[in-house]
């Protein structure tokens, strides 16, 4: 598997992340071992997790397996704070100092590591001064809890505004500047929002970029085209409301054009879409529940999409720009 280097940073990454969303909860030990076996063996070495995946349980389960089914230094361990696990006390989000550093401690203690290789600031916290945010980011990196720090579903604006603080070493620190290596946000055919302003964003402050649900939520894959399959995460109870924004009309005319797509080329709808997805990012990261879902994701790998297939789903779901994204409206 191809891997490329984080933005600016020393960090490389594969082109397709593993996922642990479901990792302690839809997806058991059992389960995520053999998930991660195909993964290791395809080439891949991103595990992408959050403190608030799955109560927590995510991280326990990949600190389960660490050790076991692989060794702690040949993988990248990516996780994420700011959205507080359940039964936490205080907001639901807070990317505060004490918050922050409390929550990396205890994803190293669930992990079983005493460093992550990526932690990012899970979302935008309008309540918190950035340089309190960066702080914490600086002090992560400082101790040695971390090697590498970004955001994570952020605007564009505030993306750039903590970049530039965190490379003129405003954090508060006295030893230099901490910088952001990558941002991670939600894009695929069905959700190109981040084209205004969080990719050029990232492109002109050389951060890496990370996709994750790359495919729509899974609708890309075509699953939901006649019916919600019972076993699927729009069946899920706590999974449901995840899926259904893209269970609409509009999606559906792009899921067809990428059926349309993977038919002529003799592939699946899913490797249409991370493919395209791949020329755009650094790494996406996908979220199968099964090894055989895995192993049919793993052959985008192979894909290249023919120019003219790539013009046309970038035109039926080209975002809608306006000013100023778009430039100065022509005087009327």
């Amino acid at each position: 598997m191809e891997s490329r280097r984080l933005g600016a940073s020393g960090l490389h990454v594969p082109v397709l992340g593993l996922g642990t969303l479901t990792w302690g909860r839809d997806t058991d030990v059992h389960d995520a071992r053999e998930l991660l076996g195909t993964y290791l063996d395809a080439g891949g070495f991103l595990l992408d997790t959050a403190a608030s995946y799955a109560g927590g349980a995510s991280e326990t389960t990949i600190g389960t397996l660490l050790g076991d089914t692989v060794e702690r230094a040949e993988v990248v361990l990516c996780s994420k704070a700011g959205v507080q696990v359940d039964g936490a006390p205080g907001p639901g989000v807070n990317a505060g100092r004490g918050a922050l550093l409390a929550s990396l401690d205890a994803s190293l203690r669930r992990l079983g590591t005493d460093y992550l290789d990526l932690w990012l600031v899970q979302v935008f916290d309008p309540a918190v001064p950035v340089a309190e945010t960066l702080s914490a980011l600086e002090i992560a990196v400082r101790s040695g809890r971390v090697r590498y720090v970004g955001l994570a579903n952020h605007p564009g604006w505030a993306t750039a505004r903590a970049a530039a603080l965190a490379s003129a070493g405003s954090g508060g620190g006295a030893s230099g500047a901490v910088p952001l290596v990558a941002v991670q946000a939600e894009y695929s055919l069905l959700e190109r929002g981040i084209e205004r302003e969080v990719l050029p964003a990232a492109e002109a402050l050389r951060l890496g970029t990370m996709a994750w649900s790359p495919l729509g939520r899974g609708v890309l894959t075509g699953k939901y085209r006649r019916a919600r399959p019972a076993d699927s995460r729009a069946a899920s109870s706590h999974l449901r409301s995840f899926v259904e924004p893209y269970l609409t009309d509009s999606a559906s005319r792009v899921v067809e054009a990428v059926a349309t797509a993977a038919q002529g080329l003799r592939c699946t709808p899913a490797e249409v879409a991370l493919a395209w997805t791949r020329e755009r990012v650094t790494t996406s990261v996908i979220g199968p529940r099964t090894p055989a879902q895995l192993t049919d994701l793993l052959g985008s790998l192979d894909l290249e999409l023919p120019d003219p297939i790539t013009q046309v789903l970038d035109e039926v779901t080209q975002p809608e720009l306006g000013y100023p994204e778009r430039g100065y409206p022509e005087r009327r």
